[in-house]
């Protein structure tokens, strides 16, 4: 395998009238739509890429007024496509639903049965799958919580349910959920201190638990030693789940990766030595389909920062589509001092890597891409080639593994890459920093990493969010915990009061402009004070003072966003679905790849919420329609 090498390009069309192309069922539907566009069709094939298959989504989230019935659509219906929606049997809709994808049901009981039915060329289509029903604004996903254990040093522990993904494990069109449980003994890097297991499971939603990996005692459980990724890798139309193993992880069937009697712990409770894997699981049984060496090995521990074992075992992980085409598995180690990043490609049941990327390479050394990574990265296409780049914190990388640009500014903890002013073409990175010497804040061009507007140094700016929170000042809104006021795409205060949270955000309510979602609450922003529109119950939030969900994203219904926490007894995944009609309709965002690679990578360390490839806020323009494919 070569470490880096480049794939011949096809050229691409520029980002923005690429991305607003008719919608396709294929690679032959992109090929007759480039030959309507006047484009090459080599050009146009480039660009669609392979995504999930997938059913409507139906949701009826029932309120004391009715149920609002939700579903989604897709990026392979037609344009024009309309929507008749049954209760039972009975017609409700006289004339085909057009301008959204919801309809409110008035006065029904929440245990009302709704189909949709597409519409094309005036023939009704075969009725959709019926509606999850979210009979008090929620639905469970029954849990059923691993046994706690004792650390060496006599520490008993129990189990809590942390990070969640989404995919279609066995093929029906449906997501199922990947859950991470941590113990509650888990810690931070900078801990020390014995861990009990992390435990993954593969879960349908009615609870059904299709399998269950225990990690071993050689993955200490925290924070940043699990990322996990799910995504359909092979085009086969399941999905995969890649983490990384050691000797004594137990797989979906009970089989064990390595050996099973190694314990490579040391008295502080830290893993400094024995071989570290990553595995392929299948996502209908939870089988290791195979193991390679984790790249990059950790070597010295004190080459990555620290001799204790902290610095060493800081892994981001994404997908990225960095052919145009079919996804990649990026994983990666590193991030305060020396990076490295290892894109592979899972054909054919086997394991390819496809580039490593090294801050201490001979191409890479002294030019300024070490300590730049956040504790999370992001996946968007930045210079509109038709291929992801990995956005890795005041850096990013090129498709093909080599360093794209650097704005020198540093480690931080939050960042956000979207069409973030969208009177600028393409897109838009924002950041805060840890570095007292460092701007706090700043907006970059994706593209070139050039600095747009930037806040003076004002030591360790923690949190930062931009997103278009308000409808009265253009384009996304940024803030963040040491910066005063709310500024626009141009850096300008517009806002003298900020948000009550800088941390989530959720398309909630029926209009385009996002919301606040923080702990276990989702509010409005105001520029005198917030409006909560949701409150959860009986439920927690996640990591500590991060006070994240599990996951958050538009996993059903239409293109606005579900946000999941677990109960507090940690035996449900809560779903919570908006109750808002919506006169916006917008094809689902697991169709674009942007926002479906961001729901893969939301997990990874500190979670930030997804953003799309266009801008949704006040005042956007039509929504683009993706070019895709399904397998």
């Amino acid at each position: 395998m070569t470490d880096a090498h480049r794939l011949p390009r096809t050229p691409a069309p520029p980002r923005r009238a690429r991305r607003r192309l008719i919608g396709g069922t294929s690679v032959a539907a992109a090929l007759a739509v480039s030959a309507l566009a006047g484009l090459p069709q080599s050009a146009q094939a480039a660009t669609a890429r392979q995504v999930e298959r997938l059913d409507r989504g139906l949701t009826s989230v029932h309120t004391s007024s009715g149920n609002l019935v939700s579903w989604r659509w897709l990026a392979t219906d037609p344009d024009n496509v309309a929507f008749h929606v049954y209760r039972g049997s009975t017609k409700l809709t006289s004339t085909p639903v057009t301008a959204s994808t919801t309809y409110f049901d008035s006065g029904a009981p929440d245990s009302a049965d709704y189909t949709v039915r597409a519409v094309v060329n005036g023939a009704e289509q075969a009725a959709s799958e019926h509606a999850l029903q979210f009979r008090a604004g929620y639905l469970d996903v029954p849990l059923s919580p691993p046994a706690g254990g004792t650390t060496p040093d006599g520490v008993a522990y129990t189990y809590e349910a942390n990070d969640a993904s989404v995919g279609d494990l066995d093929g029906d069109g449906r997501l199922e959920f990947v859950l991470k449980w941590q113990p509650t003994n888990a810690k931070d890097n900078s801990q020390s201190g014995y861990t009990g297991n992390t435990i993954v499971d593969g879960i349908e939603l009615d609870g059904t638990r299709l399998w269950r990996v225990d990690l071993g005692r050689n993955i200490r459980s925290g924070a940043h030693y699990t990322q996990f990724q799910v995504y359909d890798y092979d085009g086969d139309g399941r999905a995969e789940v890649a983490m990384k193993t050691a000797d004594g992880t137990r797989d979906g069937t009970g089989a064990v990766i390595g050996n099973s009697s190694a314990d490579y712990r040391n008295s502080s409770g830290y893993v400094l030595s024995g071989p570290e894997y990553l595995t392929m699981f299948d996502g209908r049984t939870g089988k290791a389909m195979q193991s390679v060496d984790y790249v990059p090995a950790r070597g010295t521990v004190s080459s990555w920062g620290d001799s204790y074992g902290n610095r060493v075992d800081r892994f981001l992980a994404g997908t990225a589509y960095l052919d145009g085409s079919r996804p990649s598995l990026i994983m990666a180690r590193g991030y305060y001092t020396r990076t490295v990043i290892a894109a592979w490609d899972w054909r054919g049941g086997q394991f390819t890597r496809r580039w490593t990327f090294d801050t201490n390479s001979s191409t890479n050394s002294g030019k300024g891409y070490d300590s730049q990574g956040n504790h999370q990265l992001s996946v968007a296409d930045v210079d509109g080639d038709g291929r992801d780049e990995i956005v890795y914190g005041s850096m990013a990388v090129d498709d093909n593994g080599a360093g794209l640009w650097t704005t020198r500014n540093g480690h931080g903890d939050a960042m956000h890459v979207g069409d973030l002013d969208p009177s600028r073409p393409g897109l838009e990175e924002f950041k805060v920093d840890e570095d007292s010497s460092k701007p706090s804040s700043w907006m970059a061009d994706a593209r070139t990493g050039q600095i747009l507007w930037s806040t003076p140094a004002n030591g360790d700016n923690g949190r930062g969010v931009s997103g278009d929170i308000w409808s009265g000042s253009a384009g996304a809104e940024s803030w963040s915990s040491a910066e005063s006021g709310v500024r626009d795409p141009k850096g300008t205060v517009v806002s003298g009061r900020k948000p009550s949270s800088t941390n989530f955000l959720s398309w909630w309510d029926g209009d385009t402009v996002r919301e606040l979602l923080d702990g276990t609450h989702i509010d409005k922003y105001g520029t005198s004070a917030d409006t909560r529109l949701l409150t959860g119950s009986g439920v927690h939030s996640n990591n500590s003072t991060k006070a994240t969900p599990s996951l958050s994203g538009d996993i059903l219904g239409d293109w606005r966003e579900e946000v999941v926490w677990p109960t507090t007894d940690n035996r449900a995944l809560r779903i919570y679905a908006t109750p808002y009609q919506t006169g916006t309709r917008i094809t689902t965002l697991l169709h674009d790849t942007q926002y479906r690679t961001a729901l893969a990578w939301q997990n990874t360390a500190y979670n930030q919420p997804p953003h799309p490839s266009f801008f949704i806020g006040s005042g956007m323009a039509t929504a683009p329609r993706p070019t895709v494919y399904t397998p």
